[in-house]
């Protein structure tokens, strides 16, 4: 049975069977009963707890209050849309809803517009036609676990992204809905997580005017044609494309157009990089000039291999993995390199799915010699952008995006 009810909400009964928010006092047994099996992630205290939420296969716990969870990396390699029982789970506040309404639930759009808005799910599905997007979301603290020397945090692996097939109304047509006026400076978003003690800052944040009335930003209400689930942001939530997941608010309750730039806890202080071009700044240094995260920096993986894995020597292997960026202007290339970057081969890039989702990338390899062997991938965009060599630091651990190596034994 669905632990979630025809509603939406979460079923009481196997809420507490499962135990799954016993951090939030919803439970009565241990989180440590749910847990299906350990991973272990290549870095210091990297030992991972898989464990199966409502609508979920056991994924990482990072934490419980709120859900955190994390994809086994190898589910990447499974295809380029992430099922949605292994999408990652990331929340800030730790009071979380845990039954919505959909026949009630509400979207409220206010402030510098001629006509405030109340909508229902249905007249928002009513506004016009759906869109479409594939698009990557991923946290802007993804790899976190790989900086050195290691930041605060929590520190995670290469899992917390995810790629889906996204259906929904885009933000611009709900907005011309509502009128805005010709003051808008910036529209901010919020959704129904909220903070335990009044003096914690809600989730809110805003994207420019220009921006939320561009094609891209998407209330959707589809992934991968199945409702959203419950702990992705059920029943509507915010989609960014290219955008790190800080943008993606779920539960998306209320959009308030402003006359002003939005100084609000988590544009002004929180996930903030260095102002400049590598998103880095040398390693134990303050941030003396930061920007908000924004647009994901070109990245790529390979999939198919995981280090320490034996090989043997001379026998053909198919290396298969992604590729990925934010500037909407999609892949070009990806290249491998089994000599620690002397020398680079070309790979084959399977059919696009769109500019913002994962693109497949497929080569041809034998191992020559035996021993230790570095591979490394490197993507570059249409633009020309690519990925730096060095990994780059700033005390946020936020959005790495340099060469992955992968050490095989060739065997």
């Amino acid at each position: 049975m669905n632990p979630f009810d025809k509603r939406g909400g979460l079923d009481r009964r196997h809420f507490l069977q499962a135990s799954v928010l016993a951090g939030l006092g919803l439970a009565t047994q241990p989180l440590q009963a749910l847990a299906a099996s350990l991973e272990q992630q290549p870095f210091a205290n990297g030992e991972r707890e898989l464990i199966a939420y409502p609508q979920k296969r056991p994924l990482m716990r990072i934490t419980t209050r709120p859900p955190h969870l994390e994809t086994p990396f190898e589910v990447f390699n499974q295809g380029l849309l992430t099922p949605n029982d292994a999408f990652f789970v990331r929340y800030h506040l730790a009071n979380i809803p845990t039954r919505i309404d959909p026949g009630t639930y509400r979207l409220k759009v206010f402030g510098c517009v001629r006509q405030p808005l109340d909508l229902s799910l249905q007249a928002l599905k009513a506004l016009g036609d759906p869109v479409e997007v594939v698009a990557v979301n991923q946290c802007s603290g993804n790899s976190r676990g790989y900086f050195e020397p290691r930041v605060f945090g929590a520190q995670l692996g290469h899992g917390s992204m995810g790629n889906a097939r996204w259906i929904g109304m885009p933000l611009r047509r709900v907005l011309e809905q509502a009128g805005v006026e010709d003051n808008a400076v910036q529209v901010t978003v919020r959704g129904l997580d909220q903070p335990i003690l009044p003096a914690t800052p809600t989730v809110t944040k805003a994207l420019d005017i220009n921006h939320a009335l561009a094609p891209e930003p998407l209330i959707a209400w589809s992934m991968n044609g199945e409702d959203l689930p419950f702990l992705n942001g059920y029943p509507i939530r915010l989609i960014v494309p290219g955008y790190y997941g800080t943008y993606w608010i779920k539960h998306l309750s209320e959009i308030e157009v402003i006359d002003h730039d939005f100084q609000g806890f988590f544009m002004s202080k929180a996930y903030r990089v260095p102002d400049n071009q590598s998103l880095s700044v040398a390693p134990g240094s303050e941030l003396t000039a930061s920007r908000p995260i924004a647009v994901l920096p070109v990245r790529s993986f390979v999939t198919s291999v995981h280090s320490g894995q034996r090989l043997p020597m001379g026998q053909l292997q198919v290396l298969r993995g992604i590729a990925f960026d934010g500037a909407g202007a999609g892949i070009q290339s990806v290249e491998f390199s089994d000599d620690n970057g002397r020398t680079w081969h070309a790979t084959r890039l399977s059919e696009s799915l769109g500019v913002y989702s994962f693109r497949e990338w497929l080569a041809d390899w034998r191992p020559r010699q035996r021993g230790i062997v570095q591979l490394l991938v490197r993507a570059r965009n249409v633009q020309g952008q690519t990925q730096p060599m060095t990994p780059t630091w700033n005390p946020g651990g936020y959005a790495r995006h340099s060469v992955e190596s992968l050490q095989l034994q060739i065997i």
